[in-house]
């Protein structure tokens, strides 16, 4: 800690220093809050810790001290700041909204990374981040004003921003200018910290008479340091813009939201279309299941979107792949739905008779509101969306009584004469799994001779409806029709002599039949109600299923496939075919011989299994055995064999050089690479002379003499000297072997340290 208290103009600057760096940073929290509130949060927070930080500074308080008064400015400002629909009159805490600030520090957190973005200021979701600047800022102010190691205090905005960014969502906010604004606040802070503590030290060791100038001195120096710092940064912004642009990512962020298991996992239940007859049988088809207000005409209401086919049943996600149809999020106070044309509506709907946990909706939500229900909260809490398909959820499932409003924005849609013109769009869609093998040749002959995709997929529907019957298999009058939607239902619709089923098989062909013209493709199934009134009873009976189609004109196009009902003809005979047989030649009876009374005789020899000799067993056994321990040995002991071979190899070429004086030249060096590798340590520099030093003895130093005599002599060597030279070498070599184990002359035998010279 510092020794002395910090002065006033000290602590203005780290405070506003910090100040500046915390409110760049707190700006990656707008694309999670987008909310004035989070503006609030940040300016009251930073100046209220800021303010801790600076009495306890001034005052010398303790860590403790510190701490607790932290932790009481953390609920005096808390609910009036992260929870401020708890705070009476805006100012004063409740009950309520302290417990919501002490669940929020725990479980905030988890809650963030679980619900659709941007928040708001819904419930307590503000605290997560309004107790980090606190603490941060407390934390950094600190160790700005009163540590040694000051320059640390930039790890605080830096974390809140690394922070921030691991909570938001996978698109970046200002991902250019945010990183360098960051990084040019913290090193000019850095910066003019060193100045001012290199300032203080010249002034300590000035005399007073010098002070006028030292301080006039100290102004340029900082003023040039400044200066040098600005340019520099400029010098890096450039060049962090241009790398960007030129090495753009090549896979999107990774952010916890994304690796955050969520809440509800639509695999975990049972499609809504494999409970499709469900609602053509007594008494639900003609219950009212619901009551919608101001639907308008022609509008669908959506249970559910289902993307992902394993051959079984059409699901919503996969297992497979990452499929965004598949993530449920909770939802916050609204969704921003600008970038969606079309009509936007207000609907009201009462749950009657219709029980389960996927929630009739219709376009891109916007907002969500509980109207009524025995507890209207836990359903509020319950409900999660998916902006993706524009399927929602309620965990705790609807039941009658229940009512709710939402508001939406219901897309436009191509007519169908403009179907023609559509061209498949670019979504990502789950593999399927499996397609029934008669569906190709069917789909083959509704579009043989057409060309272009729209046009291929009206021809498609045109053969689905000019070829289908419908039937929903209920009632004793009607046409058997089996459910479900599996690989041989599917196969079975398209190749029985009448096309009968219902909207459930229908839609499940269309949308493979689509997925092979290269459509990205979705089943949807919900509700059509048949009324156009201002109030629409919806019943069991308007039930139906249709595809989404993804084109590159106008997104995801909403396309009934399902034929008109119309009278089903009865099935035509099946005429049994006659085959014409050639007549029989009866052949002539042929007298069979008086048959000879001969006896086989007897095999007198046995086959008895060949006998192996147990001697004989006992040797290959252990013979394989010894094998394969060889051949393990000979796995292990490979690379020192290699390392042994390759210093015999060196030896030799050493030895049998051409030239007397490389034969020299190679002894000495293969003296040299044995003192290494018997663990000595000369300089890496080292002459001969230092090298037979750090060895020791009177022959090293012959024999370093010898070859520098040879090497430096004007006249070549003769062949006696480098026999002598070798002669010498072996005799070393020898001695440095004497006095050491078996284990020690090996690991020199196998030892690397001279492998990397020249040999």
């Amino acid at each position: 800690m510092r020794a002395a208290r910090p002065s006033a103009s000290f602590i203005v600057l780290n405070t506003l220093a910090l100040w500046l760096a915390v409110g760049v940073a707190a700006c990656a929290l707008w694309p999670i809050y987008r909310t004035p509130q989070v503006v609030v949060v940040v300016a009251v927070t930073v100046v209220v810790a800021s303010l801790i930080a600076i009495l306890g500074a001034v005052f010398r308080w303790s860590a403790p001290i510190v701490a607790g008064a932290t932790l009481l400015a953390y609920f005096a400002f808390g609910v009036p700041l992260a929870v401020p629909s708890q705070a009476t009159s805006g100012i004063v805490p409740t009950l309520t909204g302290l417990r919501e600030l002490i669940l929020g520090a725990a479980f905030g957190w988890k809650q963030l990374l679980t619900i659709s973005l941007p928040v708001g200021s819904y419930e307590s979701l503000l605290v997560p981040f309004y107790l980090l600047i606190l603490v941060v800022t407390v934390v950094a102010a600190s160790v700005a004003l009163r540590s040694r190691h000051g320059d640390l205090a930039v790890l605080g905005p830096i974390a809140l921003y690394v922070i921030a960014l691991v909570f938001g969502g996978e698109t970046p906010f200002l991902p250019v200018v945010l990183p360098l604004a960051l990084l040019s606040v913290t090193l000019l802070w850095i910066s003019w910290r060193r100045w001012y503590r290199r300032h203080v030290s010249i002034r300590s060791l000035t005399t007073k008479q010098d002070s006028e100038r030292t301080s006039a001195d100290s102004r340029f120096t900082g003023v040039r340091a400044g200066i040098a710092a600005t340019v520099l940064l400029a010098i890096a912004a450039g060049a962090a813009v241009v790398v960007v642009a030129a090495l753009p990512p090549a896979s999107a962020r990774e952010v916890l939201r994304a690796a955050t298991v969520q809440p509800f996992d639509p695999r975990d239940s049972t499609s809504p279309l494999a409970a499709f007859r469900t609602y053509w049988q007594e008494p639900t088809v003609d219950d009212v299941l619901l009551t919608v207000r101001g639907l308008p005409k022609g509008a669908r209401l959506k249970l559910a979107t289902l993307d992902s086919y394993n051959g079984v049943v059409y699901s919503v996600g996969s297992s497979v792949v990452d499929s965004a149809s598949g993530s449920f999020t909770r939802l916050p106070f609204e969704l921003d739905q600008s970038a969606v044309r079309g009509t936007p509506a207000t609907l009201t709907v009462d749950v009657g008779d219709y029980a389960g946990m996927w929630v009739p909706s219709a376009g891109a939500l916007e907002r969500f509101a509980v109207t009524g229900g025995a507890d209207a909260t836990e359903l509020r809490n319950s409900f999660y969306y998916n902006t993706t398909t524009g399927s929602a959820v309620v965990l705790d499932g609807l039941a009658a009584g229940d009512s709710y409003s939402i508001d939406t924005v219901l897309p436009d849609q191509p007519t169908v004469a403009q179907y023609p013109t559509l061209q498949a769009g670019t979504a990502q869609v789950p593999p399927l799994g499996a397609v029934p093998a008669e569906l190709n040749s069917v789909l083959a002959s509704y579009v043989a001779g057409v060309k272009g995709q729209g046009n291929q997929l009206v021809a498609m529907l045109a053969g689905l409806a000019r070829d289908g019957y419908v039937s929903h298999g209920v009632g004793a009058d009607a046409v058997p029709s089996r459910s479900g939607h599996s690989i041989d239902r599917i196969s079975e619709l398209l190749t029985d002599q009448r096309m009968i089923g219902d909207a459930e098989q229908f839609s499940v062909t269309a949308a493979l039949m689509a997925r092979q013209l290269g459509f990205p493709a979705r089943v949807v199934m919900g509700f059509v109600p048949e009324s156009s009134a201002d109030v629409q009873q919806v019943r069991g009976r308007d039930v139906s299923a249709w595809v989404e189609v993804d084109t590159r004109e106008y997104g995801w196009v909403a396309i009934d496939p399902n034929p008109a009902v119309r009278d089903i003809p009865a099935e035509q005979p099946q005429d049994p075919t006659r085959i014409s047989r050639p007549q029989s030649v009866v052949p002539p009876v042929v007298s069979d011989p008086a048959p000879v009374d001969r006896q086989t005789t007897p095999d007198s020899e046995q086959n008895d299994p060949a006998t192996t000799d147990p001697v004989l067993a006992i040797i290959l056994a252990v013979a394989r055995v010894v094998g394969w321990v060889a051949v393990g040995v000979a796995v292990l002991m490979a690379p020192f064999l290699v390392v042994i071979a390759a210093k015999v190899r060196r030896r030799r070429r050493r030895r049998r050089a051409t030239s007397t004086l490389d034969r020299i030249r190679g002894g000495w060096s293969e003296f040299e690479d044995s003192v290494l590798d018997h663990g000595f340590d000369p300089p890496a520099t080292a002459t001969r002379s230092e090298v037979a030093a750090v060895v020791g003895g009177t022959q090293p130093f012959v024999l370093a003499a010898v070859a520098d005599r040879a090497v430096f002599s004007p006249s070549e060597p003769d062949v006696a000297e480098a026999d002598l030279v070798w002669t010498s070498v072996r005799e070393l070599t020898a001695s440095l072997n004497s006095g050491k184990t078996r284990w020690q002359r090996l690991r020199a035998r196998i030892s690397l340290r001279s492998m990397g010279r020249r040999i």
